[in-house]
């Protein structure tokens, strides 16, 4: 880690983290809008009963693809915030090392 720059971690969050909240608000608009469209697709059937109606708006076409979205858009976020998760980890394993180096530097002089 001799090399390492504390601030490319640094730098790397705070570019990173806009990415990161635009797709948590996305995967959240998905998550809620799911429960719209299996009303709306309800809605939409000329079945009477609920459970036949429920039926029907989960083996819709629409339904299956916001499902296949809300699954890209977690894989996405997930990505995402690990990719913060290590950089932050970068940060302090360097903060540890200096640490380490200025005990040493101490114990030595």
């Amino acid at each position: 880690m001799k090399d390492f720059n504390p601030h490319d971690a640094i730098d790397f969050i705070f570019k990173t983290a806009p990415a990161y909240a635009k797709a948590k608000g996305e995967l959240a608009q998905l998550e809620t809008f799911k429960s719209s469209l299996k009303a709306i697709k309800m809605a939409q059937t000329d079945e009477q009963s609920l459970g036949a109606q429920e039926r029907e708006a989960y083996r819709s076409q629409e339904y299956q693809d916001l499902c296949k979205a809300i699954g890209q858009a977690t894989e996405q976020t997930e990505a995402l915030k690990w990719q913060l998760e290590a950089a932050k980890m970068r940060f302090e394993a360097w903060r540890t090392e200096q640490a380490n180096n200025r005990n040493i530097e101490r114990m030595t002089t």
